[in-house]
């Protein structure tokens, strides 16, 4: 039997969707410590396939689909900015996710390199 290129692509989707965590935009989907990787890393591949681009906002997540939405929360300041999930990571125990340096700037924590953060999914 023949699908079609479309129907498939549907499939695909619809399957990528039903990963993603439940929540709103204003329930944390998750609170802990964050950290950032910057230029060292820039132009290595991703987990996702893409290469990593430090002024880009993206963020690494050991188990969100990739191209989540992620908004990420500085607990201790207030500021927030929107990722997207396109890496694995953090792999240092106690972290729940590291963002990039563009991400940590908006957040104003690159000078002190981690942050209690809160994670919530766009909304």
């Amino acid at each position: 039997m023949r699908r079609s290129p479309g129907l498939v692509a549907l499939a695909l989707v619809a399957m990528a969707c039903a990963h993603v965590p439940p929540g709103r935009g204003d329930e944390p989907i998750g609170e802990g410590i964050a950290s950032y990787y910057g230029t060292a890393l820039r132009g290595n591949p991703t987990a996702s396939g893409e290469r990593f681009d430090p002024e880009e906002l993206t963020a690494a997540h050991p188990s969100l689909a990739f191209g989540t939405c992620l908004r990420v929360q500085n607990a201790e300041n207030g500021r927030s900015v929107r990722v997207r999930v396109n890496d694995r990571g953090p792999f240092v125990k106690g972290r729940i996710v590291d963002v990039s340096e563009a991400a940590a700037r908006a957040l104003h924590f690159l000078r002190r390199g981690i942050a209690r953060v809160r994670l919530f999914l766009c909304a």
